[in-house]
């Protein structure tokens, strides 16, 4: 007798899926001035361009007369923020990459600095019209320069360069990041990045420009009526103001300026002064004394005065 074998094929449930789309993220660059939203899109753009670029073994004399341009019609995207036309040009732009990298500067951290949130716009004490602007983390400082300033920071370049990488990136001479022009309504802006010489974390209670002179060297009086005014060559010596930096640290210091300026003598270059920033280790005790006490107990943070418990000025 054969026995049969009866199955039941039981349905299968089908459950719907609900797919959820997404949009690829667009970074926004929303800053009060749209040239400043312009330039950290420019910024963002020409980084992630150069992403894709080789790094050459060496730099030829056209990576010193190249740019790379870019020109944007009809951006409707974030237009509350951004004209709807403009264009952005990089000047040279595997050269400073190659500066960056001697300067240790990563051009992730350098696009985030000036991208993240917009610059800002502070005092500058110099006689020219330029406009300073500050990246958001207070690392890097950008300056407006004028045409012809670009034309000879471009001749400037050629000897700058090689110094840098002779030097090791040791140097007191301003460290040019980048150099950039924006175009909007056929205006044309040129600025330049450099890294702030000041400390990001350490708060300077005053400043000198120094250039060795005693002519027409104090600080006018609109100047004094900043909150941090920048002092010169007569105010230094009037206030007595003494920098001890020990005996090793001096002796590097005077090395590193006498080789810049012989570099800036070779180049016929007279209009330069030495930058000095004085962080107060008893000031920035009491001062952060008062933040705790408002803050009240327990919520204390990690003081400027440890910094100079390390030695750090």
């Amino acid at each position: 007798m054969d026995k049969k074998t009866s199955s039941s094929v039981q349905p299968r449930i089908l459950k719907k899926k609900h797919f959820r789309v997404k949009h690829q993220k667009v970074k926004l660059f929303r800053a009060n001035e749209p040239i400043l939203s312009v330039f950290m899109w420019g910024v963002n753009h020409t980084i992630n361009e150069l992403s894709h670029v080789n790094i050459p073994v060496m730099l030829l004399p056209d990576d010193f007369r190249a740019f790379s341009k870019i020109k944007v019609d009809n951006h409707l995207f974030n237009k509350e923020n951004m004209p709807s036309h403009f264009k952005v040009k990089e000047y040279c732009p595997l050269v400073f990459r190659n500066l960056r990298e001697r300067f240790g500067v990563d051009d992730v951290d350098y696009r985030e600095s000036l991208t993240r949130s917009q610059p800002i716009r502070i005092e500058s004490s110099g006689k020219s019209a330029a406009q300073f602007y500050e990246s958001y983390n207070k690392f890097f400082i950008i300056k407006s320069l004028t045409s012809e300033e670009i034309e000879r920071m471009h001749a400037f370049l050629k000897q700058y360069h090689p110094y840098v990488v002779e030097r090791h990136g040791n140097t007191l001479l301003p460290q040019y990041l980048g150099m950039y022009r924006i175009s909007v309504e056929s205006v044309q802006y040129y600025f330049v990045v450099m890294r702030n010489v000041f400390s990001s974390h350490l708060t300077i209670h005053k400043k000198f420009d120094l250039k060795g002179s005693t002519v027409d060297r104090e600080a006018s009086e609109k100047e004094l009526e900043k909150n941090l005014p920048t002092y010169k060559d007569n105010d230094f010596i009037k206030q007595k103001v003494r920098v001890e930096i020990g005996d090793d640290a001096k002796k590097k210091l005077m090395d590193l300026l006498a080789n810049d300026v012989e570099l800036l003598t070779k180049l016929h270059i007279m209009d330069y002064s030495l930058l000095v920033g004085i962080h107060d280790c008893v000031r920035a005790e009491e001062e952060a004394l008062h933040s705790e006490i408002a803050q009240g107990p327990g919520r204390s943070e990690n003081s400027e005065s440890e910094e100079c418990d390390s030695g750090e000025r």
